[in-house]
């Protein structure tokens, strides 16, 4: 890695995505952060691709770091599993292959947790049951780099990702699909939406703070083996979340909830994140509270 007080060269996967263009942008304004590669799908498809393309490019940019966005949120278990799991087992083979002292980052998910007793906050220790598909995938992949970590392979690091919100929220998630509706309802007058089940409770934390705490992870010493919750520390409703989200809209219509949540998280009723950790090591401490948040998912809907 580079020593020495130099500008760290980084490989950035996923610039282009929801939490990867705000790490992007976080990366290039930080301090020892010189260049950011950021190689679009087609110069390397990070899912798709082959091992022997992802390694030769490794090796053409010589990172100091290496990070990925890239994953899946929805698909078949395979699909998951490609995305996620074998995403992080390739990611392992190049950089040990081509760039080992490297600084490995990789998004992981909240996801892997699984059920958590009511009222308690999750910590990076805790044990780890997912409930489905999604959580499995992430699991693996944060265990391959774990175990990378420990045994000195690689200069390995997870990042568990929350409830990620802020400006350009896709649909897939809760507060997305919110505000389509809600611009729909407001496009055609209408009275009432419906989304899914509300009454889970969330750990909404803001893009650029998980942006903020990638970047932190990049910059510091070693950390081989790591994992760090990305989280707010807080959890509140589904429902409070979308009703700020309604007012922010200025609708003051009724909000229907029916049908089944997402599979990846439909029994987990509570999730809350102990991000102690990543203030001890790092330093680092979310800076947006969820009504900020909520604006920006509806300013950035209104410019467009």
């Amino acid at each position: 890695m580079t020593g020495g007080g130099a500008a760290k060269r980084v490989l950035l996967f996923g610039s282009s995505g929801f939490i990867g263009g705000r790490v992007r942008s976080a990366l290039a304004g930080a301090d020892g952060i010189g260049e950011v590669v950021c190689p679009g799908r087609d110069r390397h498809d990070l899912i798709g691709g082959d091992a022997a393309g992802l390694t030769a490019l490794v090796r053409e940019v010589a990172p100091d770091a290496v990070v990925s966005c890239v994953g899946a949120l929805v698909g078949t278990d395979q699909e998951l599993l490609r995305a996620n799991a074998l995403v992080a087992a390739k990611l392992l083979e190049a950089v040990t292959a081509a760039a080992p002292a490297a600084r490995l980052v990789r998004l992981g998910s909240a996801g892997e947790y699984g059920v958590v007793p009511h009222g308690r906050s999750v910590a990076e220790d805790d044990r780890t049951e997912p409930v489905g598909a999604y959580g499995v995938s992430h699991l693996a992949g944060t265990r391959l780099f774990r175990l990378a970590g420990e045994t000195g392979r690689a200069d390995a690091v997870s990042v568990r990702v929350f409830n990620p919100i802020g400006a350009g929220q896709p649909a897939e998630n809760v507060l997305g699909r919110a505000a389509l509706r809600l611009r729909e309802a407001l496009a055609a007058g209408a009275a009432e939406i419906t989304l899914g089940p509300l009454g889970a409770y969330r750990d909404f934390v803001d893009v650029r703070d998980v942006a903020t705490l990638l970047c932190a992870v990049v910059r510091a010493p070693r950390l081989a083996g790591r994992v760090y919750n990305a989280g707010s520390g807080r959890a509140v409703t589904v429902r409070e979340a979308v009703g700020l989200l309604a007012a922010q809209a200025g609708w003051s219509g009724t909000i229907r909830e029916a049908g089944a949540g997402p599979g990846r998280s439909a029994a987990v009723d509570w999730i809350q994140a102990d991000i102690r950790r990543a203030a001890a090591d790092l330093g680092w401490a979310p800076e947006h509270d969820l009504s900020a948040s909520i604006k920006s998912i509806w300013a950035a809907g209104s410019a467009e």
